[in-house]
This record gives structure tokens, C-alpha cells and sequence, in this order.
């Protein structure tokens, strides 16, 4: 079996599992991941402070990266809710939750309320899954079946 039959599978399986309360999920999910993108460009400065100290990146790539950042939380946020190319729209975040809990957020303590580190490792956790289970019905696509009662 190769690998873009594997993937099929795993779409197919995602497609097949989907609940509609997990849509609900994947709304929330976009519109907290486009809240935190229009959270990080109110506090940019704030990044490339913290970033300057524990990253020995130029002021150039620095600033890249922001807003590679702020585009990903926003426009993939924004697909998600609508249930577009969801897939894509997390695969693109991944890396910046895995930068946020190595980087920035392993210095933070786990236990306190409302940590950080726990609301990083929550959001990467469910990016992963709605990564696997894909977009689900309520989506502004048609799904296969959908097409084919038409």
C-alpha cells in the first residue's frame, strides 16, 4: 500500500467518524486560533522581545516569522470555520503551536490556572485530530455523498 493510498484511507475513515458536535468544536477552534492571530498582531513588539532573547534569529527573520504567524492564525482560523481545505489549515499551524511549547512556553509553570502551555498543548492536540478527521458536514463543501444524492 503505498502512501497516497494510506492517506486516502485515513480521509476516508475521517469522513466516515465524523460527529456533528465535532463540527461545533472546529468552528470554535477557527474562531480562537483568529482571535489569537489579531491578539498576536496587537502585541508584536512583545514577540520580538521574547523572541530576541531566546532565539538567535535576525530582526529580519524575526519579523517574517510574525507575521508567517499572524497569516497562519488568521487565515487558517478563518478556513476552518468554514470548514475549508481544514486539513491545510492545520497542517500550516502545527509548527507555530510546537514553536510556541518548545520556545516560549516551556519556562511557564503548567499548574497555574489558565496556563499557556496548557491552552498550546490543547489547541496543538486538536489541530492533530482535525488534521486526521478532516472538515466534517457542516462545511461549506460538498462531501462525496452529498454529491452523489444530487
Amino acid at each position: 500500500m503505498n502512501l497516497l493510498q494510506r492517506i486516502q484511507s485515513v480521509e476516508h475513515w475521517g469522513d466516515a467518524h465524523h460527529s456533528k458536535w465535532l463540527d461545533i468544536l472546529r468552528i470554535a477552534l477557527g474562531v480562537f486560533l483568529c482571535y489569537k492571530g489579531v491578539d498576536f498582531l496587537y502585541h508584536m513588539s512583545e514577540f520580538m522581545n521574547l523572541m530576541t532573547a531566546n532565539v538567535p534569529f535576525s530582526d529580519l527573520m524575526l519579523l517574517i516569522l510574525g507575521h508567517y504567524i499572524v497569516f497562519a492564525h488568521i487565515i487558517g482560523g478563518f478556513l476552518m470555520v468554514l470548514g475549508v481545505l481544514t486539513r491545510f489549515a492545520c497542517l500550516i499551524q502545527i509548527p507555530i503551536l510546537l514553536g510556541a511549547i518548545i520556545f516560549i512556553n516551556s519556562s511557564g509553570e503548567l499548574i497555574r490556572p489558565y496556563s499557556e502551555l496548557f491552552i498550546s498543548i490543547l489547541v496543538l492536540l486538536l489541530l492533530i485530530f482535525f488534521l486526521i478527521i478532516g472538515n466534517g458536514p457542516w462545511s461549506v463543501t460538498l462531501n462525496e455523498d452529498q454529491e452523489t444524492r444530487r
